[in-house]
């Protein structure tokens, strides 16, 4: 499986924000849309993601509020990335690595998506789920063999 096979799934729906966006107007944006990321967009190019990570570190530094803070300050200005043709193993590799929960999908330059750990779980699942189904058709379709006759055993008794 790719990364390309759980963007199918998930579907093409992606926010994204510019680095001078101030970030309470960005945890508004996730609370209304409930995710757990943004990409940063800056002339057309990704230039960072923003998560609900910086944003708790952001509010604990801040004494519980988010100010006037400004994206760019907090972001994750160099986000791990991955093409469509990455596998999926590759990816819950990179993800666990990094404890990256979110992954911005780049391809030829182009912002393809974002995948999250959790939609790589999901992927996986369903795989399993398909695969365990097919696995029962065949056990159950399984032909009876034929009831093998007794040997004799040739002592002549």
């Amino acid at each position: 499986m790719k990364v390309s096979d759980i963007l199918k799934l998930k579907g093409n729906t992606l926010y994204s924000v510019t680095p001078d966006t101030l970030i309470a107007e960005a945890a508004t944006t996730m609370a209304n849309h409930d995710i757990g990321s943004l990409v940063v967009m800056e002339f057309g190019e990704l230039v960072g993601m923003l998560t609900f990570r910086e944003i708790i570190l952001t509010l604990r530094e801040n004494g519980g509020t988010l100010g006037t803070t400004t994206i760019r300050k907090v972001m994750d200005d160099h986000p791990l990335t991955c093409t469509p043709e990455t596998d999926v193993n590759e990816i819950r590799r990179m993800m666990l690595e990094r404890h990256a929960r979110y992954l911005p999908v780049i391809e030829k330059n182009t912002l393809m998506g974002v995948i999250s750990f959790y939609d790589v779980a999901k992927a996986v699942v369903e795989e399993q789920h398909f695969e365990n189904r097919m696995l029962k058709a065949y056990i159950r379709d399984w032909p009876e063999e034929e009831p093998k006759e007794e040997a004799s055993n040739g002592s002549g008794a």
